[in-house]
């Protein structure tokens, strides 16, 4: 089997890693040719770690990497069976690409978005036959994390849920079926959590090393969440509180409206381009 994926970041290179582990031919595409070889070259990296560390044979390397084809032509993606989104968490990006992939791979592809927190039923309006469209929401690290949040649309049919389902578990993952709501559930409950870390660190209430070092000791977690902030990117952070709070809070419900708002500081982070180790600094130094 075929699979596309577009956008060759944090999750799409994860994304494209764990396919290809599953049997999967992978083609994974970005906006430039620079961009993809680089993703390719970050998937590299990431399985000669495994070699290294006895996880997985060099042979076994070599046949996933053989695997792999990489560009900027989405018609690259067009007798791939699954095509799955992952660029920037932004409804237009999210939206002009998803029409030019439904416009190029078969109408019967399943094609997911990996969204964090947009509408589902928003982005299916770009997307051709959308009832084989639906939130595919994978977590970072990819091949280490093993949930998956499906997530059908209004317009999504039920076979599409099931494909989905099908996928997840193929790629060794578990699957849960979320009703589609802003944040879903992980990140509806856990963003709040790192935003108010933040605003504690704003206020000088405690150092960031605190913070973490008081929710692994009294919450048994097993990150804190100013260093979950860091591995998730700032502006991630920042993007889905923004829909957070747009979504269940805006004019409406000002109470929710104040409790999903975006931590200043997170923008200010945004600014200096602290987001986090992507960028070797933002709550902590990497």
């Amino acid at each position: 089997m075929k699979a596309g994926v577009i956008g060759a970041g944090t999750m799409g290179r994860g994304i494209a890693e764990v396919l290809l582990a599953s049997g999967f031919e992978v083609v994974l595409v970005d906006r430039s040719p620079e961009l993809a070889e680089k993703g390719r070259e970050s998937i590299r990296k990431s399985l000669q770690r495994g070699v290294d560390k006895g996880r997985i044979a060099e042979t076994k390397m070599d046949e996933m990497l053989g695997k792999l084809k990489v560009g900027a032509d989405f018609t690259a993606v067009a007798d791939a069976s699954v095509a799955l989104e992952a660029v920037y968490e932004n409804m237009e990006v999210k939206r002009a690409v998803l029409d030019a992939v439904s416009s190029v791979v078969s109408s019967t592809a399943l094609i997911g978005s990996n969204t964090s927190s947009l509408s589902v039923t928003g982005m299916s309006s770009s997307v051709k036959n959308p009832g084989r469209f639906l939130g595919v929401h994978f977590f970072n690290p990819v091949p280490v994390m093993k949930l998956v949040e499906i997530i059908p649309g209004e317009k999504t049919l039920p076979e599409y849920v099931e494909k989905a389902r099908d996928l997840a578990v193929q790629m060794g993952k578990t699957p849960v079926v979320v009703k589609e709501s802003p944040g879903f559930i992980v990140n509806r409950l856990l963003c709040p959590l790192m935003n108010e870390a933040a605003y504690l660190v704003s206020e000088g209430v405690a150092s960031p090393e605190d913070i973490d070092t008081a929710m692994k000791l009294g919450a048994n977690h097993p990150i804190g969440p100013l260093a979950l902030a860091d591995l998730v990117g700032i502006d991630v952070l920042y993007a889905i509180m923004e829909t957070l709070h747009e979504e269940l809070g805006g004019e409406a419900n000002p109470d929710l409206a104040a409790k999903y708002r975006p931590c200043p500081l997170l923008k200010e982070m945004m600014d200096r381009g602290e987001l986090g180790r992507k960028t070797g600094r933002g709550f902590f130094s990497y």
